[in-house]
C-alpha cells in the first residue's frame, strides 16, 4: 500500500476525538503547511465534514479501534475550502474518487474512506496505526 507523504518541498491513548481548528490564511502554500503541520503533529488526522456520513463512519471506525483522532471539520473552517482544494489534489495523486473524509496516519495520507475500510478488512490498518504510535496493543 501506498501513503502520500507531506514533505516540505510540496504545497495518546484515551478514546476519544479532538476537534481542532486552523487558522485562516492568505495562500495555498500557507494551508499546505499547516496540513503538513497538522498531519505530522498528531497520529491520526481526519479531514471531514460535518455532516458527512462516510466521515462519520472513518471516525467511528478508528475511535471504535481506541484511536485518539484529530477531526478537522472543514465546513466549520475559515480556510476549509483552501484546504479541500489541498486534499482534492492529493485525492487525484492517489486516484481516489473523493477528498473528504481524508485520513492522515503517522503524517503520511492514507486515503479516503475506501482506502481506510480496506486496510481495516486485509488487516494492514493496525499495524499501520501500531506503526504511527497511535495504538500500543
Amino acid at each position: 500500500m501506498e501513503m502520500i507523504k507531506l514533505s516540505n518541498q510540496q504545497s495518546s491513548s484515551v478514546v476519544m476525538e479532538r476537534r481542532t481548528t486552523v487558522p485562516a490564511s492568505s495562500n495555498m502554500e500557507t494551508v499546505y503547511e499547516r496540513v503538513h503541520h497538522l498531519a505530522n503533529g498528531n497520529a491520526v488526522v481526519v479531514f471531514s465534514l460535518s455532516g458527512c456520513c462516510m466521515g462519520h463512519v472513518a471516525k467511528q471506525l478508528l475511535v471504535g479501534l481506541g484511536v485518539r483522532t484529530t477531526v478537522v471539520e472543514l465546513d466549520k473552517e475559515a480556510s476549509g475550502l483552501e484546504i479541500h482544494a489541498l486534499l482534492y489534489r492529493l485525492a487525484a495523486a492517489k486516484e481516489q474518487p473523493q477528498p473528504v473524509p481524508a485520513i492522515f496516519v503517522g503524517g503520511k495520507f492514507l486515503g479516503g474512506i475506501e482506502t481506510l475500510i480496506a486496510c481495516h478488512i486485509n488487516g494492514t490498518l493496525v499495524p499501520l496505526l501500531k506503526d504511527a504510535g497511535a495504538l500500543w496493543l
